[in-house]
């Protein structure tokens, strides 16, 4: 177990360094291992890096499922989304290198992660505080695209996405639009030295 463990963390590791190779060389390396012992711990690089994508992605379905539970669906997308654009600007630069793997794990944990989305947008239009008039599908595709956009991107601008995209999901007669930017500056505000 403790090679899985240390390959495992190792994985992670290179996971949340932009650029870093996810081969199970450089994996094996940074764990202090031969890359030999590292396939015999996991069978092969899909199932590791499968385990170590489902290790980053467990804290953050359940963070959604916590939020459900905690708070009103509205307010639930909200905080998600503002803590799914910082996990994916700490880790979208490995998604690209995930491509084409058997990952059944991180699939199931994905599905998850669109299911708890799904489940504030329904209960926020039960509530009637977000619009109608777009599909489920639609409005979940658009929420899950344009975070990683802007994680990809900018996630120095997340606070105005979000002040953005949920005042356009929002329905006219929905009172927590505005609500959070009542308080101090608005998040669309942005000051950089290239604006003074």
């Amino acid at each position: 177990m403790r090679n899985r463990d240390l390959a495992l963390d190792a994985a992670m590791a290179l996971l949340a360094e932009p650029g870093a190779a996810l081969t199970v060389g450089a994996i094996a390396e940074r764990a202090g291992l031969g890359a030999g012992t590292v396939v015999r711990a996991f069978g092969g690089k899909d199932a590791l890096l499968d385990a170590a994508v489902a290790r980053l992605l467990e804290p953050v379905v359940q963070r959604a499922r916590d939020l459900l539970a905690e708070t009103t669906p509205y307010q639930a997308l909200r905080a998600f989304l503002r803590e799914l654009i910082a996990f994916q600007a700490a880790h979208h630069a490995a998604n690209d290198q995930l491509a084409g793997l058997d990952l059944p794990l991180t699939t199931a944990l994905r599905a998850d992660l669109v299911g708890a989305v799904e489940r504030m947008i329904e209960g926020a239009r039960r509530s009637g505080q977000i619009r109608t008039d777009l599909d489920l599908p639609v409005t979940t595709a658009l929420t899950s695209a344009t975070a990683l956009a802007v994680a990809r991107t900018d996630p120095d601008l997340a606070d105005a996405y979000l002040t953005v995209f949920m005042d356009g999901l929002s329905t006219p007669n929905n009172s927590t639009v505005g609500a959070d930017r009542s308080a101090g500056s608005s998040p669309l505000q942005r000051t950089s030295g290239a604006e003074r």
